[in-house]
């Protein structure tokens, strides 16, 4: 049975690798957000984060950059969460 440590430690693994763009505008940005404050998003929040993942590149690209605005409003304000959390530091 795996405990709840290594399950987390199992995630957070997968959310480094899928952080790993190929894009360097997406890695600066999403890396150091998943690696310094994913742990502190709420249970929703780390979900929201996980499906933003899932979207394609050209469009994070899009929405990080803003050169398109994002329909969806939990991706609008995780981009938003991560933009200004990157900024900070």
């Amino acid at each position: 049975m795996t405990s709840v440590v290594e399950f987390e430690s199992k995630r957070l693994a997968r959310l480094k690798w899928a952080c790993r763009r190929g894009m360097l505008e997406l890695d600066v940005l999403l890396l150091p957000f998943v690696e310094q404050a994913f742990d502190q998003l709420s249970y929703d929040d780390k979900v929201v984060f996980e499906r933003l993942l899932t979207a394609d590149d050209p469009d994070l690209f899009a929405w990080f950059m803003g050169h398109q605005e994002c329909k969806d409003k939990e991706f609008a304000s995780m981009i938003a969460r991560v933009l200004t959390s990157v900024k900070i530091r």
